[in-house]
């Protein structure tokens, strides 16, 4: 049985809005509970997928992480051309490095960062998360394990000619973390499991923000939105929205 696969969304509601960004293989499934949380408490968010991101891994593995941020830019600018003249931006894993890009190169009100990484592992060990995120979506999409392992095939056998960019992406991000200066809540997991949890000590001490934040969740896994502290991770987010200067 085929499952339908996530969308995008825009769930508009007040005249506040946030950008929200979703991780390396993931989708705006990962941020929709915190789409619908902020709904109700009056703010609009709008969640992009990248190229290559909620669709068949084969697409995953022929994409880039330039066309991904083209992706993340084209949401600022819906937001925009929406109306939206406030924008905040609130991103997991890859999408908190996405977020510190935007702040860089955008106007942004604030911003949110969780379980963002600030270095990388090998590009095969970033291969084997690929892989498993393939079998996972062929198994979500009702196939046979017969099926699954016959399209797994040349997946093993090849590899994502991007993630040296993917690399590179998190890199310079790092390097231009001195000129972030939009207020910054940044989130991380205590017990991680995919990524380095200094990272978040690094984006902390080394932004200009004057109003920062750093909280640490102690149950929480990487994905810490679909994790057990995800009501307190939306309470704390939305306290730190609350607490912006914004003129709406």
């Amino acid at each position: 049985m085929r499952i339908a696969q996530p969308k995008p969304f825009f769930f508009q509601q007040g005249k506040r809005a946030v950008l929200l960004l979703h991780g390396f293989t993931g989708n705006s499934a990962d941020v929709r509970m915190l789409g619908r949380f902020l709904e109700k408490k009056g703010y609009t968010s709008l969640a992009p997928h990248y190229k290559g991101h909620g669709v068949p891994p084969e697409e995953l593995v022929r994409s880039k992480p330039d066309e991904w941020w083209e992706d993340v830019v084209s949401g600022y600018n819906q937001l925009k051309e929406a109306g939206y003249e406030e924008i905040a931006v609130a991103g997991l894993s890859l999408g908190g490095v996405f977020s510190l890009n935007v702040g860089v190169k955008m106007p942004v009100k604030g911003i949110v960062t969780m379980c963002a990484p600030m270095s990388m592992k090998t590009t095969d060990s970033m291969y084997e998360g690929v892989l498993k995120y393939a079998r996972e979506y062929k198994r979500y999409e009702g196939k046979s394990k017969e099926e699954i392992e016959k399209e797994m095939v040349p997946l093993n056998e090849g590899t994502m000619p991007s993630l040296s960019e993917l690399r590179d992406l998190v890199y310079d991000v790092r390097d231009q973390l001195d000129e972030v200066y939009a207020p910054i809540m940044v989130i991380q997991s205590r017990n991680d499991e995919v990524i380095d949890p200094d990272s978040a000590n690094v984006i902390y001490e080394e932004v200009s923000s004057y109003k920062k934040e750093l909280k640490w969740f102690e149950q929480s896994g990487h994905v810490i939105t679909l994790g057990p502290e995800k009501e307190q991770l939306h309470e704390d987010i939305y306290q730190f929205l609350e607490s912006l200067d914004w003129n709406v």
